[in-house]
């Protein structure tokens, strides 16, 4: 306004100002606000690399590297930027190999699992822990509870070890249980290799999730269950049509006991 009035109305810097209510220092002002790109760029970069850092090991990092940023014009940057907001890193899971899915020669060399959810009539959630030997597709066990943490995993291995022995490797995905100290240091106490597929690659695991889907159509999805008992009951009654009579494409049209007892 009060350029307009000097320009079109050739009014006097000082009459001008005194008309809109400005001092002229106010009018001649420039702001001298600096560029922060470069502080932006170092605190989003050391955010990415190193997620756990709060600003006081940030400053004195970049104060390390030789940049003389003044420490309240980094902070205001850096809350600017959002990262006083504390977010929990996502656990990294290390890189995974995959193992090529191999029908093995002989029992015991590989075993499959893989955990279920569904939920009883009372709307209580249960799972199930499927395992299944990859040379016959015989499903070894069902064990079903509303919670199964690593240590009943393990003793779920140990009880069908104990009249069928330990495998030599367990094809297995990456849920909290698996992924597990407990787990780790039971696969090695009895020398079980264990073979994890790459998270979100379930084809990898094809076996196990071939049976899971028969097992939702014709159990979990056909049965209305009120208490966990019956449900592994049923289960257990699965177990035995699965493997001694429901003819497997993949055997030749034999179930798995009868492809075993061939192949012996």
């Amino acid at each position: 306004m009060v350029s307009y009035l000097i320009t079109e109305h050739e009014a006097s810097e000082l009459r001008a100002c005194h008309v809109v209510g400005m001092s002229r220092s106010g009018y001649r002002y420039q702001s001298r606000k600096s560029d922060d790109s470069k502080i932006n760029e170092q605190l989003v970069s050391l955010a990415e690399r190193k997620p756990c850092w709060g600003f006081k090991k940030m400053y004195d990092y970049l104060s390390n590297q030789g940049y003389g940023w003044n420490h309240k014009r980094v902070h205001r940057v850096y809350r600017d930027l959002g990262l006083n907001i504390q977010v929990k890193p996502k656990k990294r899971l290390p890189s995974r190999e995959p193992k090529p899915l191999f029908q093995p020669e002989a029992a015991n060399i590989s075993w499959s699992l893989d955990f279920m959810r569904d939920s009883l009539s009372n709307g209580r959630a249960f799972r199930t822990l499927n395992i299944m030997d990859d040379f016959n597709r015989e499903a070894l066990w069902i064990e079903a509870d509303t919670s199964l943490p690593a240590q009943r995993v393990t003793r779920t291995f140990d009880m069908l070890a104990s009249w069928r022995g330990y495998p030599k490797q367990l094809r297995v995905d990456n849920g909290p249980e698996l992924i597990s100290k407990e787990l780790a240091d039971w696969a090695a106490r009895h020398h079980v290799e264990l073979a994890f597929i790459q998270p979100g690659k379930p084809a990898q695991n094809a076996y196990i999730e071939r049976f899971n889907r028969t097992f939702r159509e014709e159990i979990l999805d056909t049965y209305l269950f009120t208490t966990i008992q019956e449900v592994q009951e049923i289960a257990e009654e699965c177990l035995e049509e699965y493997n001694a009579v429901r003819p497997h494409e993949a055997l030749g049209g034999l179930p798995p006991y009868q492809f075993m007892a061939i192949k012996s």
